[in-house]
């Protein structure tokens, strides 16, 4: 995330969860699918952190689509496999945590089947209770006390997973990516999921929204 996405996000005030996180568990079964399909499914969902028996959790309003060897801006652009992406060639349900501009942890969902290095990228939150911003990747990885520990385990109890609450659903806007400049036509891919949100890492383009209705 670029500087001023992060001065922005921290400008911004968060819209904070009211309630608990109860729910059905999502099982791996639900990330065993098309990457873009997860992303929007996703979205609404409640993610978890569980540290010495205390809970933390938000409500998943910003999500990006990475979709593996073709896909310019993805860590595995080309078929590359490294210690550091070997964890999105595994097995779908998984968290891959990396570390990024020297500073920032960030949480994916490893998506698809077994050798298709493919993830969800998790931007933004709208935190529960007494759990901090998570207007940005690294801010949601600061709140809820995410790093490189727990790279590879999987989406399940006890430390850090996904609820269905049953929450209405939103609208889903779609834009670009965020920071993905220089990887030719996947700049521009639509592959950035959110939520209408005053938590998000960046607002939605104006264009996007419905236009005001006039006063009368």
């Amino acid at each position: 995330m670029a500087p001023a996405a992060r001065r922005a996000s921290l400008a911004r005030p968060a819209a904070q969860v009211e309630g608990s996180a109860e729910g059905a568990l999502v099982d791996p079964e639900f990330f065993d699918r098309d990457t873009v399909t997860v992303a929007r499914d996703v979205l609404g969902k409640l993610l978890v952190r569980e540290v010495e028996g205390v809970r933390m959790w938000g409500r998943l309003v910003e999500v990006e689509a990475y979709l593996g060897p073709d896909d310019l801006a993805a860590h595995s652009r080309g078929g590359r496999r490294t210690p550091r992406t070997e964890v999105m060639f595994g097995a779908p349900g998984h968290a891959y945590v990396y570390f990024t501009y020297g500073m920032h942890w960030c949480l994916n969902f490893v998506t698809r089947e077994v050798g298709v290095p493919q993830a969800v990228l998790v931007r933004a939150l709208e935190p529960g209770p007494g759990v901090g911003r998570c207007g940005g990747p690294g801010l949601v990885t600061r709140a809820l006390s995410i790093d490189r520990a727990l790279n590879g385990i999987t989406l399940q109890p006890p430390d850090l997973y996904v609820i269905d609450d049953g929450a209405p659903k939103r609208r889903i806007f779609v834009t670009p990516r965020v920071g993905v400049q220089g990887t030719g036509r996947w700049e521009k891919r639509l592959l950035r999921f959110c939520y209408d949100s005053p938590a998000l890492s960046r607002p939605i383009p104006r264009a996007l929204r419905p236009a005001a209705r006039p006063r009368v």
